[in-house]
Protein backbone atom coordinates (compact mmCIF):
# COMPACT_ATOMS: atom_id res chain seq x y z
CA UNK A 1 0.00 0.00 0.00
CA UNK A 2 2.85 2.36 0.80
CA UNK A 3 4.33 1.79 -2.70
CA UNK A 4 0.93 2.46 -4.33
CA UNK A 5 0.59 5.72 -2.42
CA UNK A 6 4.08 6.74 -3.59
CA UNK A 7 3.11 6.16 -7.25
CA UNK A 8 -0.14 8.08 -6.74
CA UNK A 9 1.84 11.05 -5.37
CA UNK A 10 3.80 11.17 -8.65
CA UNK A 11 0.66 11.21 -10.80
CA UNK A 12 0.24 15.04 -10.89
CA UNK A 13 3.84 15.40 -12.08
CA UNK A 14 3.30 12.84 -14.82
CA UNK A 15 0.16 14.66 -15.95
CA UNK A 16 2.16 17.90 -16.23
CA UNK A 17 4.80 16.21 -18.37
CA UNK A 18 2.34 14.83 -20.90
CA UNK A 19 1.68 18.18 -22.69
CA UNK A 20 5.39 19.02 -22.65
CA UNK A 21 6.23 15.76 -24.33
CA UNK A 22 3.68 16.50 -27.02
CA UNK A 23 4.62 20.15 -27.47
CA UNK A 24 4.31 21.37 -31.09
CA UNK A 25 5.78 24.50 -32.67
CA UNK A 26 5.64 26.20 -36.08
CA UNK A 27 8.27 25.79 -38.80
CA UNK A 28 7.70 28.87 -40.97
CA UNK A 29 8.95 29.07 -44.56
CA UNK A 30 8.43 32.29 -46.58
CA UNK A 31 9.38 32.66 -50.24
CA UNK A 32 8.54 34.94 -53.16
CA UNK A 33 10.36 37.98 -51.71
CA UNK A 34 13.89 38.76 -50.58
CA UNK A 35 15.19 40.93 -47.75
CA UNK A 36 14.22 43.43 -46.51
CA UNK A 37 10.68 42.46 -47.59
CA UNK A 38 11.07 38.88 -46.38
CA UNK A 39 12.25 40.00 -42.94
CA UNK A 40 9.35 42.47 -42.71
CA UNK A 41 6.78 39.79 -43.60
CA UNK A 42 8.15 37.29 -41.09
CA UNK A 43 8.24 39.93 -38.33
CA UNK A 44 4.63 40.89 -39.08
CA UNK A 45 3.20 37.37 -39.03
CA UNK A 46 1.62 36.02 -35.87
CA UNK A 47 2.83 32.56 -36.88
CA UNK A 48 6.44 33.61 -36.32
CA UNK A 49 5.78 33.91 -32.58
CA UNK A 50 5.23 30.16 -32.28
CA UNK A 51 8.57 28.86 -33.50
CA UNK A 52 9.45 27.83 -29.93
CA UNK A 53 5.98 27.94 -28.31
CA UNK A 54 3.28 25.32 -27.96
CA UNK A 55 0.51 25.73 -30.53
CA UNK A 56 -2.62 23.74 -31.26
CA UNK A 57 -4.03 22.78 -34.65
CA UNK A 58 -6.88 25.28 -34.25
CA UNK A 59 -4.40 28.09 -33.46
CA UNK A 60 -2.26 27.29 -36.49
CA UNK A 61 -5.23 27.47 -38.84
CA UNK A 62 -6.52 30.64 -37.23
CA UNK A 63 -3.10 32.34 -37.56
CA UNK A 64 -2.78 31.08 -41.14
CA UNK A 65 -6.07 32.75 -42.02
CA UNK A 66 -4.72 36.04 -40.72
CA UNK A 67 -1.45 35.77 -42.65
CA UNK A 68 -2.71 37.45 -45.82
CA UNK A 69 -3.80 40.61 -43.99
CA UNK A 70 -0.70 40.65 -41.79
CA UNK A 71 1.63 40.35 -44.79
CA UNK A 72 -0.23 43.19 -46.52
CA UNK A 73 0.24 45.43 -43.49
CA UNK A 74 3.92 44.49 -43.27
CA UNK A 75 4.61 45.37 -46.92
CA UNK A 76 2.73 48.67 -47.11
CA UNK A 77 5.62 50.69 -45.60
CA UNK A 78 7.65 49.50 -48.60
CA UNK A 79 5.06 50.66 -51.14
CA UNK A 80 3.33 47.34 -51.80
CA UNK A 81 -0.41 47.71 -51.29
CA UNK A 82 -1.61 44.67 -53.30
CA UNK A 83 0.32 41.89 -51.60
CA UNK A 84 -1.25 38.43 -51.49
CA UNK A 85 -0.26 35.20 -49.75
CA UNK A 86 -0.92 31.57 -50.64
CA UNK A 87 0.48 28.48 -48.98
CA UNK A 88 -0.15 25.30 -47.09
CA UNK A 89 -0.06 23.71 -43.64
CA UNK A 90 1.32 20.25 -43.00
CA UNK A 91 2.65 18.12 -40.19
CA UNK A 92 6.43 17.82 -39.81
CA UNK A 93 7.06 15.37 -37.01
CA UNK A 94 5.54 16.85 -33.89
CA UNK A 95 5.64 20.40 -35.39
CA UNK A 96 3.54 22.24 -37.94
CA UNK A 97 5.25 23.26 -41.16
CA UNK A 98 3.71 26.38 -42.71
CA UNK A 99 4.85 27.37 -46.20
CA UNK A 100 3.81 30.82 -47.45
CA UNK A 101 4.26 32.17 -50.98
CA UNK A 102 4.22 35.99 -51.04
CA UNK A 103 3.21 37.87 -54.19
CA UNK A 104 3.99 41.55 -53.41
CA UNK A 105 2.16 42.90 -56.47
CA UNK A 106 2.90 46.13 -58.31
CA UNK A 107 4.51 48.77 -56.10
CA UNK A 108 3.14 52.27 -55.56
CA UNK A 109 5.40 54.99 -57.01
CA UNK A 110 5.66 58.64 -56.04
CA UNK A 111 4.24 60.62 -58.97
CA UNK A 112 4.12 64.14 -57.53
CA UNK A 113 5.75 66.19 -54.75
CA UNK A 114 4.46 69.52 -53.50
CA UNK A 115 6.96 71.06 -51.06
CA UNK A 116 6.28 74.58 -49.77
CA UNK A 117 9.07 76.46 -48.01
CA UNK A 118 10.04 80.08 -47.36
CA UNK A 119 12.07 81.23 -50.43
CA UNK A 120 14.95 82.69 -48.42
CA UNK A 121 15.23 79.60 -46.22
CA UNK A 122 15.07 77.36 -49.28
CA UNK A 123 17.99 79.26 -50.84
CA UNK A 124 20.39 78.33 -48.02
CA UNK A 125 22.77 75.63 -49.15
CA UNK A 126 22.16 73.01 -46.39
CA UNK A 127 18.38 73.43 -46.64
CA UNK A 128 18.54 73.33 -50.43
CA UNK A 129 20.43 70.03 -50.23
CA UNK A 130 17.86 68.58 -47.82
CA UNK A 131 15.04 69.69 -50.11
CA UNK A 132 16.67 67.89 -53.03
CA UNK A 133 16.58 64.74 -50.90
CA UNK A 134 12.77 64.97 -50.81
CA UNK A 135 12.52 65.76 -54.51
CA UNK A 136 14.59 62.69 -55.36
CA UNK A 137 11.73 60.53 -54.06
CA UNK A 138 9.75 61.30 -57.21
CA UNK A 139 9.37 58.38 -59.63
CA UNK A 140 10.70 56.06 -56.92
CA UNK A 141 8.86 53.29 -55.09
CA UNK A 142 7.06 54.71 -52.08
CA UNK A 143 9.08 53.84 -49.00
CA UNK A 144 7.92 55.08 -45.62
CA UNK A 145 11.41 55.02 -44.10
CA UNK A 146 12.93 56.96 -47.01
CA UNK A 147 10.08 59.49 -46.86
CA UNK A 148 10.45 59.94 -43.09
CA UNK A 149 14.23 60.35 -43.41
CA UNK A 150 13.97 62.95 -46.20
CA UNK A 151 11.25 64.90 -44.39
CA UNK A 152 13.19 64.87 -41.11
CA UNK A 153 16.34 66.00 -42.95
CA UNK A 154 14.55 69.20 -43.97
CA UNK A 155 13.36 69.68 -40.38
CA UNK A 156 16.89 69.20 -39.06
CA UNK A 157 18.41 71.51 -41.69
CA UNK A 158 15.97 74.28 -40.75
CA UNK A 159 16.79 73.93 -37.06
CA UNK A 160 20.55 73.68 -37.69
CA UNK A 161 20.49 76.94 -39.67
CA UNK A 162 18.67 79.09 -37.17
CA UNK A 163 14.98 78.40 -37.80
CA UNK A 164 14.41 77.20 -34.29
CA UNK A 165 10.63 77.78 -34.40
CA UNK A 166 10.08 75.95 -37.71
CA UNK A 167 6.89 73.86 -37.76
CA UNK A 168 5.77 71.24 -40.23
CA UNK A 169 2.21 72.37 -41.02
CA UNK A 170 1.36 69.95 -43.83
CA UNK A 171 2.68 66.40 -44.13
CA UNK A 172 0.45 64.23 -46.23
CA UNK A 173 0.97 61.17 -48.45
CA UNK A 174 -2.06 60.36 -50.61
CA UNK A 175 -2.00 56.86 -52.12
CA UNK A 176 -4.11 55.93 -55.15
CA UNK A 177 -4.13 52.14 -55.03
CA UNK A 178 -5.93 51.78 -58.34
CA UNK A 179 -3.26 53.78 -60.20
CA UNK A 180 -0.41 52.59 -57.94
CA UNK A 181 0.61 56.21 -57.39
CA UNK A 182 1.30 58.46 -54.43
CA UNK A 183 1.33 62.25 -54.00
CA UNK A 184 3.46 63.88 -51.28
CA UNK A 185 2.51 67.24 -49.78
CA UNK A 186 4.81 69.04 -47.32
CA UNK A 187 4.77 72.60 -46.01
CA UNK A 188 6.68 74.42 -43.26
CA UNK A 189 6.08 77.61 -41.35
CA UNK A 190 9.74 78.46 -40.73
CA UNK A 191 9.26 81.48 -38.49
CA UNK A 192 12.11 83.90 -37.85
CA UNK A 193 15.77 83.02 -38.20
CA UNK A 194 17.64 83.25 -34.90
CA UNK A 195 20.98 84.94 -34.31
CA UNK A 196 23.70 84.34 -31.73
CA UNK A 197 23.64 86.22 -28.48
CA UNK A 198 26.13 85.89 -25.63
CA UNK A 199 28.58 82.99 -25.28
CA UNK A 200 29.02 82.10 -21.59
CA UNK A 201 31.94 79.94 -20.42
CA UNK A 202 31.61 78.04 -17.13
CA UNK A 203 34.19 76.04 -15.19
CA UNK A 204 37.28 77.12 -17.14
CA UNK A 205 40.68 77.85 -15.66
CA UNK A 206 41.08 80.70 -18.19
CA UNK A 207 39.48 84.10 -18.61
CA UNK A 208 36.64 84.36 -21.18
CA UNK A 209 38.64 86.70 -23.43
CA UNK A 210 41.22 83.95 -23.94
CA UNK A 211 38.58 81.33 -24.79
CA UNK A 212 36.95 83.62 -27.36
CA UNK A 213 39.79 82.74 -29.76
CA UNK A 214 38.06 79.38 -30.30
CA UNK A 215 34.60 80.83 -31.08
CA UNK A 216 34.04 80.76 -34.88
CA UNK A 217 31.19 83.31 -34.82
CA UNK A 218 30.26 86.72 -33.42
CA UNK A 219 27.13 87.91 -31.59
CA UNK A 220 24.57 88.87 -34.21
CA UNK A 221 25.64 86.18 -36.71
CA UNK A 222 22.96 83.76 -37.82
CA UNK A 223 22.75 80.61 -35.72
CA UNK A 224 24.52 77.63 -37.34
CA UNK A 225 24.73 74.27 -35.59
CA UNK A 226 27.87 73.34 -37.53
CA UNK A 227 29.65 76.30 -35.95
CA UNK A 228 28.73 75.00 -32.51
CA UNK A 229 30.20 71.64 -33.47
CA UNK A 230 33.36 73.41 -34.66
CA UNK A 231 33.58 75.22 -31.32
CA UNK A 232 33.26 71.92 -29.46
CA UNK A 233 35.94 70.28 -31.60
CA UNK A 234 38.31 73.24 -31.25
CA UNK A 235 38.03 73.25 -27.46
CA UNK A 236 38.59 69.50 -27.33
CA UNK A 237 41.60 69.78 -29.65
CA UNK A 238 43.11 72.51 -27.46
CA UNK A 239 43.74 69.77 -24.87
CA UNK A 240 43.07 72.09 -21.92
CA UNK A 241 39.84 70.42 -20.79
CA UNK A 242 38.63 67.01 -19.67
CA UNK A 243 35.02 67.93 -20.44
CA UNK A 244 33.53 70.22 -23.10
CA UNK A 245 29.78 70.69 -23.48
CA UNK A 246 28.46 73.34 -25.91
CA UNK A 247 24.71 73.97 -25.56
CA UNK A 248 22.49 76.56 -27.26
CA UNK A 249 19.96 77.83 -24.71
CA UNK A 250 16.96 77.47 -26.98
CA UNK A 251 14.50 77.27 -24.09
CA UNK A 252 15.30 80.81 -22.96
CA UNK A 253 15.78 82.34 -26.42
CA UNK A 254 13.77 85.49 -27.09
CA UNK A 255 13.48 88.20 -29.72
CA UNK A 256 15.25 85.97 -32.22
CA UNK A 257 18.44 85.74 -30.14
CA UNK A 258 19.83 82.54 -28.61
CA UNK A 259 22.67 82.47 -26.10
CA UNK A 260 25.26 79.68 -25.98
CA UNK A 261 26.49 78.03 -22.78
CA UNK A 262 29.88 76.30 -22.76
CA UNK A 263 30.54 74.04 -19.78
CA UNK A 264 34.20 73.15 -19.21
CA UNK A 265 36.27 71.16 -16.74
CA UNK A 266 40.09 71.48 -16.57
CA UNK A 267 42.16 68.51 -17.68
CA UNK A 268 45.16 67.27 -15.74
CA UNK A 269 47.67 70.09 -16.01
CA UNK A 270 50.84 68.01 -16.36
CA UNK A 271 51.10 64.61 -18.02
CA UNK A 272 53.99 62.16 -18.26
CA UNK A 273 54.46 59.62 -21.05
CA UNK A 274 56.80 56.67 -21.37
CA UNK A 275 56.97 53.34 -23.11
CA UNK A 276 58.77 50.84 -25.26
CA UNK A 277 58.39 50.81 -29.04
CA UNK A 278 59.73 48.97 -32.04
CA UNK A 279 59.96 50.03 -35.67
CA UNK A 280 61.86 48.59 -38.57
CA UNK A 281 63.23 52.05 -39.43
CA UNK A 282 64.37 52.90 -35.90
CA UNK A 283 64.81 49.55 -34.15
CA UNK A 284 63.83 48.84 -30.54
CA UNK A 285 63.65 51.88 -28.31
CA UNK A 286 62.14 53.71 -25.39
CA UNK A 287 60.50 57.10 -25.31
CA UNK A 288 59.48 59.40 -22.53
CA UNK A 289 58.22 62.90 -22.07
CA UNK A 290 56.50 65.50 -19.97
CA UNK A 291 53.92 67.97 -21.22
CA UNK A 292 52.47 71.01 -19.51
CA UNK A 293 49.03 71.43 -21.06
CA UNK A 294 49.05 74.99 -19.83
CA UNK A 295 51.94 76.83 -18.19
CA UNK A 296 50.09 80.00 -17.17
CA UNK A 297 46.76 81.81 -17.42
CA UNK A 298 47.57 82.77 -21.02
CA UNK A 299 47.37 79.14 -22.14
CA UNK A 300 51.04 78.69 -23.00
CA UNK A 301 52.10 75.07 -23.57
CA UNK A 302 55.43 73.32 -23.06
CA UNK A 303 56.26 69.83 -24.33
CA UNK A 304 59.46 67.81 -23.90
CA UNK A 305 60.20 64.41 -25.49
CA UNK A 306 63.14 62.02 -25.55
CA UNK A 307 63.64 58.99 -27.81
CA UNK A 308 66.41 56.43 -27.34
CA UNK A 309 66.39 53.73 -30.04
CA UNK A 310 68.91 51.55 -31.82
CA UNK A 311 69.15 53.81 -34.87
CA UNK A 312 67.62 57.07 -33.62
CA UNK A 313 68.15 59.31 -30.61
CA UNK A 314 66.30 62.60 -30.23
CA UNK A 315 65.70 65.20 -27.56
CA UNK A 316 63.00 67.78 -28.30
CA UNK A 317 61.52 70.73 -26.45
CA UNK A 318 58.71 72.92 -27.82
CA UNK A 319 57.04 76.00 -26.34
CA UNK A 320 53.71 77.26 -27.74
CA UNK A 321 52.12 80.68 -27.23
CA UNK A 322 48.45 81.00 -28.36
CA UNK A 323 47.58 84.27 -30.11
CA UNK A 324 44.26 86.17 -30.19
CA UNK A 325 41.79 85.46 -32.98
CA UNK A 326 39.40 82.75 -34.05
CA UNK A 327 41.84 80.93 -36.38
CA UNK A 328 43.83 79.18 -33.62
CA UNK A 329 47.03 81.15 -34.34
CA UNK A 330 50.04 80.38 -32.21
CA UNK A 331 53.75 81.11 -31.99
CA UNK A 332 55.91 78.01 -31.65
CA UNK A 333 59.53 77.77 -30.54
CA UNK A 334 61.46 74.52 -30.52
CA UNK A 335 64.85 72.92 -30.21
CA UNK A 336 65.76 69.39 -31.33
CA UNK A 337 68.93 67.36 -31.02
CA UNK A 338 68.96 64.40 -33.40
CA UNK A 339 71.38 61.50 -33.76
CA UNK A 340 70.26 59.27 -36.66
CA UNK A 341 72.02 56.18 -37.95
CA UNK A 342 70.57 54.50 -41.05
CA UNK A 343 71.96 51.94 -43.50
CA UNK A 344 73.30 54.80 -45.66
CA UNK A 345 74.13 57.72 -43.36
CA UNK A 346 74.80 58.98 -39.88
CA UNK A 347 74.08 62.52 -38.73
CA UNK A 348 74.21 64.52 -35.53
CA UNK A 349 72.36 67.82 -35.76
CA UNK A 350 70.97 70.57 -33.58
CA UNK A 351 67.95 72.46 -34.91
CA UNK A 352 66.22 75.62 -33.67
CA UNK A 353 62.75 76.47 -34.95
CA UNK A 354 60.50 79.53 -34.65
CA UNK A 355 57.23 79.66 -36.55
CA UNK A 356 53.63 80.81 -36.57
CA UNK A 357 50.79 78.39 -37.29
CA UNK A 358 47.10 79.04 -37.90
CA UNK A 359 43.96 77.61 -39.47
CA UNK A 360 43.47 78.86 -43.03
CA UNK A 361 40.40 77.70 -44.95
CA UNK A 362 40.41 74.44 -42.94
CA UNK A 363 44.14 73.92 -43.60
CA UNK A 364 46.94 74.30 -41.07
CA UNK A 365 49.33 76.93 -42.40
CA UNK A 366 52.80 77.31 -40.88
CA UNK A 367 55.45 79.93 -41.68
CA UNK A 368 58.76 80.16 -39.88
CA UNK A 369 62.54 80.01 -39.81
CA UNK A 370 64.95 77.14 -39.05
CA UNK A 371 68.56 77.12 -37.94
CA UNK A 372 70.26 73.75 -38.47
CA UNK A 373 73.85 72.84 -37.65
CA UNK A 374 75.72 69.58 -37.34
CA UNK A 375 77.98 66.94 -38.83
CA UNK A 376 77.15 63.98 -41.01
CA UNK A 377 78.59 60.96 -42.79
CA UNK A 378 76.84 59.91 -45.99
CA UNK A 379 77.39 56.53 -47.67
CA UNK A 380 78.38 55.02 -44.35
CA UNK A 381 76.88 51.70 -43.37
CA UNK A 382 76.26 50.87 -39.69
CA UNK A 383 79.32 49.82 -37.65
CA UNK A 384 81.75 50.93 -40.39
CA UNK A 385 84.68 53.18 -39.45
CA UNK A 386 84.53 56.74 -40.71
CA UNK A 387 87.72 56.17 -42.70
CA UNK A 388 86.02 53.61 -44.96
CA UNK A 389 86.59 54.53 -48.64
CA UNK A 390 83.52 56.06 -50.25
CA UNK A 391 82.13 57.58 -47.06
CA UNK A 392 81.53 61.33 -47.51
CA UNK A 393 82.03 63.50 -44.43
CA UNK A 394 80.46 66.90 -44.03
CA UNK A 395 79.37 69.63 -41.67
CA UNK A 396 77.04 72.51 -42.33
CA UNK A 397 75.12 75.37 -40.80
CA UNK A 398 71.92 76.37 -42.55
CA UNK A 399 69.42 79.13 -41.79
CA UNK A 400 66.35 78.87 -43.96
CA UNK A 401 62.71 79.88 -44.15
CA UNK A 402 59.99 77.23 -44.26
CA UNK A 403 56.30 77.27 -45.09
CA UNK A 404 53.82 74.41 -45.03
CA UNK A 405 50.15 73.61 -45.65
CA UNK A 406 48.54 70.45 -44.30
CA UNK A 407 45.09 69.00 -43.84
CA UNK A 408 43.55 65.73 -42.67
CA UNK A 409 39.96 64.59 -43.18
CA UNK A 410 38.76 61.33 -41.63
CA UNK A 411 35.43 59.82 -40.66
CA UNK A 412 37.06 57.96 -37.75
CA UNK A 413 40.57 58.73 -36.47
CA UNK A 414 41.04 55.20 -35.08
CA UNK A 415 40.06 53.34 -38.26
CA UNK A 416 39.49 55.46 -41.36
CA UNK A 417 36.88 54.25 -43.84
CA UNK A 418 36.74 57.51 -45.79
CA UNK A 419 39.56 60.00 -45.45
CA UNK A 420 42.59 61.72 -46.90
CA UNK A 421 45.59 63.82 -45.98
CA UNK A 422 47.73 66.27 -47.93
CA UNK A 423 50.81 68.25 -46.98
CA UNK A 424 52.98 70.70 -48.92
CA UNK A 425 56.33 72.02 -47.72
CA UNK A 426 58.76 74.62 -49.09
CA UNK A 427 62.17 75.59 -47.70
CA UNK A 428 64.72 78.12 -48.90
CA UNK A 429 67.78 80.02 -47.72
CA UNK A 430 67.64 83.76 -48.32
CA UNK A 431 71.40 84.02 -48.86
CA UNK A 432 74.63 82.18 -48.13
CA UNK A 433 75.81 84.87 -45.70
CA UNK A 434 74.95 82.75 -42.65
CA UNK A 435 74.62 79.37 -44.38
CA UNK A 436 77.08 76.86 -45.71
CA UNK A 437 75.01 76.46 -48.89
CA UNK A 438 72.07 78.07 -50.63
CA UNK A 439 69.19 75.79 -51.49
CA UNK A 440 65.46 75.71 -52.23
CA UNK A 441 63.35 72.63 -51.68
CA UNK A 442 59.70 71.66 -52.24
CA UNK A 443 57.94 68.46 -51.25
CA UNK A 444 54.41 67.09 -51.17
CA UNK A 445 52.81 63.97 -49.75
CA UNK A 446 49.30 62.60 -49.79
CA UNK A 447 47.23 59.64 -48.68
CA UNK A 448 43.72 58.53 -49.69
CA UNK A 449 41.64 55.83 -47.96
CA UNK A 450 38.32 54.34 -49.06
CA UNK A 451 36.45 51.35 -47.66
CA UNK A 452 34.37 49.21 -50.02
CA UNK A 453 32.26 46.07 -49.78
CA UNK A 454 32.13 46.53 -46.00
CA UNK A 455 35.32 44.63 -45.06
CA UNK A 456 37.88 46.03 -47.50
CA UNK A 457 39.99 49.18 -47.78
CA UNK A 458 42.01 50.68 -50.62
CA UNK A 459 44.89 52.92 -49.50
CA UNK A 460 46.78 55.06 -52.02
CA UNK A 461 49.89 57.03 -51.06
CA UNK A 462 52.28 59.34 -52.92
CA UNK A 463 55.34 61.51 -52.31
CA UNK A 464 57.10 64.08 -54.49
CA UNK A 465 60.12 66.27 -53.85
CA UNK A 466 62.93 68.29 -55.42
CA UNK A 467 65.80 70.40 -54.14
CA UNK A 468 67.77 73.05 -56.05
CA UNK A 469 71.33 73.76 -54.87
CA UNK A 470 74.81 74.24 -56.26
CA UNK A 471 76.41 72.59 -53.19
CA UNK A 472 74.53 69.34 -52.74
CA UNK A 473 77.41 67.88 -50.72
CA UNK A 474 76.77 70.49 -47.99
CA UNK A 475 73.21 69.34 -47.34
CA UNK A 476 72.68 67.05 -44.33
CA UNK A 477 70.79 63.75 -44.95
CA UNK A 478 67.43 65.12 -43.76
CA UNK A 479 67.47 67.66 -46.62
CA UNK A 480 68.34 65.06 -49.26
CA UNK A 481 65.97 62.51 -50.73
CA UNK A 482 66.19 58.78 -50.09
CA UNK A 483 63.71 55.95 -50.73
CA UNK A 484 63.00 52.68 -48.99
CA UNK A 485 61.30 51.79 -45.70
CA UNK A 486 57.85 51.18 -44.29
CA UNK A 487 56.59 54.65 -45.33
CA UNK A 488 58.27 54.53 -48.73
CA UNK A 489 59.05 51.41 -50.82
CA UNK A 490 58.52 48.27 -48.79
CA UNK A 491 60.85 45.47 -49.80
CA UNK A 492 63.83 47.77 -49.14
CA UNK A 493 65.33 48.89 -45.84
CA UNK A 494 64.99 52.47 -44.61
CA UNK A 495 66.73 55.00 -46.91
CA UNK A 496 68.54 52.22 -48.80
CA UNK A 497 67.65 53.62 -52.24
CA UNK A 498 69.14 56.66 -53.95
CA UNK A 499 71.95 57.88 -56.24
CA UNK A 500 75.38 56.40 -55.54
CA UNK A 501 78.87 57.85 -55.61
CA UNK A 502 81.80 56.33 -57.48
CA UNK A 503 82.31 53.85 -54.64
CA UNK A 504 78.78 52.51 -54.96
CA UNK A 505 77.65 54.21 -51.74
CA UNK A 506 74.11 55.65 -51.56
CA UNK A 507 74.41 59.40 -50.93
CA UNK A 508 70.85 60.59 -51.69
CA UNK A 509 69.36 62.53 -54.58
CA UNK A 510 67.82 65.88 -55.43
CA UNK A 511 64.45 64.41 -56.52
CA UNK A 512 61.88 61.93 -55.19
CA UNK A 513 58.86 60.17 -56.70
CA UNK A 514 56.96 57.50 -54.74
CA UNK A 515 53.61 55.85 -55.43
CA UNK A 516 51.93 53.12 -53.37
CA UNK A 517 48.72 51.06 -53.38
CA UNK A 518 47.59 48.80 -50.52
CA UNK A 519 44.51 46.56 -50.46
CA UNK A 520 43.26 45.35 -47.07
CA UNK A 521 40.63 42.73 -46.26
CA UNK A 522 39.32 42.22 -42.71
CA UNK A 523 38.11 38.78 -41.64
CA UNK A 524 36.95 40.10 -38.27
CA UNK A 525 36.40 43.64 -36.97
CA UNK A 526 40.00 43.63 -35.68
CA UNK A 527 42.05 41.27 -37.86
CA UNK A 528 42.86 41.56 -41.54
CA UNK A 529 45.42 40.87 -44.25
CA UNK A 530 46.94 43.20 -46.84
CA UNK A 531 48.74 43.12 -50.15
CA UNK A 532 50.67 46.06 -51.58
CA UNK A 533 52.74 47.41 -54.44
CA UNK A 534 55.15 50.36 -53.98
CA UNK A 535 57.16 52.00 -56.74
CA UNK A 536 59.45 55.00 -57.14
CA UNK A 537 62.96 56.22 -56.52
CA UNK A 538 65.22 58.95 -55.20
CA UNK A 539 67.28 60.21 -58.12
CA UNK A 540 69.14 63.05 -59.84
CA UNK A 541 68.06 64.59 -63.13
CA UNK A 542 64.83 63.55 -64.82
CA UNK A 543 65.04 59.76 -65.22
CA UNK A 544 63.31 57.97 -62.35
CA UNK A 545 64.30 54.31 -63.01
CA UNK A 546 61.65 53.16 -60.52
CA UNK A 547 62.30 50.54 -57.89
CA UNK A 548 59.35 48.24 -57.16
CA UNK A 549 58.49 46.44 -53.96
CA UNK A 550 55.54 44.16 -53.27
CA UNK A 551 54.39 41.83 -50.54
CA UNK A 552 51.75 40.88 -48.00
CA UNK A 553 50.93 41.95 -44.47
CA UNK A 554 48.81 41.48 -41.37
CA UNK A 555 46.62 44.15 -39.76
CA UNK A 556 45.51 44.24 -36.12
CA UNK A 557 43.31 46.92 -34.60
CA UNK A 558 44.85 46.55 -31.16
CA UNK A 559 43.81 48.40 -27.99
CA UNK A 560 46.83 50.71 -28.45
CA UNK A 561 46.13 51.46 -32.12
CA UNK A 562 46.57 49.98 -35.56
CA UNK A 563 49.51 47.56 -35.86
CA UNK A 564 50.80 46.79 -39.37
CA UNK A 565 53.25 44.01 -40.11
CA UNK A 566 54.39 43.79 -43.75
CA UNK A 567 56.81 41.48 -45.53
CA UNK A 568 58.08 42.97 -48.81
CA UNK A 569 60.48 41.98 -51.53
CA UNK A 570 62.06 43.88 -54.44
CA UNK A 571 60.96 43.13 -58.00
CA UNK A 572 63.48 42.81 -60.87
CA UNK A 573 66.38 44.32 -58.91
CA UNK A 574 69.77 42.71 -59.41
CA UNK A 575 71.36 44.62 -56.51
CA UNK A 576 68.71 43.91 -53.88
CA UNK A 577 66.93 40.64 -53.17
CA UNK A 578 65.39 38.73 -50.31
CA UNK A 579 62.62 39.98 -48.02
CA UNK A 580 62.28 42.86 -45.57
CA UNK A 581 60.08 42.94 -42.47
CA UNK A 582 58.31 46.22 -41.73
CA UNK A 583 56.43 47.04 -38.52
CA UNK A 584 54.39 50.22 -38.00
CA UNK A 585 52.20 51.16 -35.03
CA UNK A 586 50.03 54.24 -35.31
CA UNK A 587 46.97 55.90 -36.89
CA UNK A 588 46.02 55.65 -40.56
CA UNK A 589 46.50 59.38 -41.23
Amino acid sequence: MRRIRRYLSLLPLLLLLVPALGRAGVQLVVDGVDDPLKTAVIAGLGLSQYAARDVSEAQVHRLYDRADAEAGNALRPYGYYDAHITGKIERSGKDWRVTLHVAPGEPVKVTSIDLQLDPFAASLRPIRAARRGVEKLKDQRLDDAAYDSARDAVNNALTANGYLDAKLTVHRVEVNRGEHSAAIQLAWDVGRRYRYGEVRFEGSQFQPDFLERYVPFKPGDYFDQNQLLSLQQALNAADYFSMVNVTPEIGTAKDGVVDVKVQLAPAKRRIYTSGLFVGTDTGVGVRGGVEYRWVNSYGHKWKNDAVLAQRLKTLTSQYTIPLPGDNQRSLNFGVTYRDANTVTSQSRTLELVANESELWHEWVRTVGVHALTGTFDVGKRPDEPESTPGVEHGSSTLIYAEGSLSRKVADNPDFVRRGWSLSFDARSTASDLFSTARFSEVSASGKWIRAFWRNNRLILRGDLGHVWTSKFEALPPQLRFFAGGDQSIRGYTYQAIGPQNSYGRVIGGNSLVIGSATLEHYFTPRWGIATFVDAGNAFNGTRVHPKIGTGIGVRWRSPVGMIRVDVGTPINDAQHHGVELHLVIGPDL
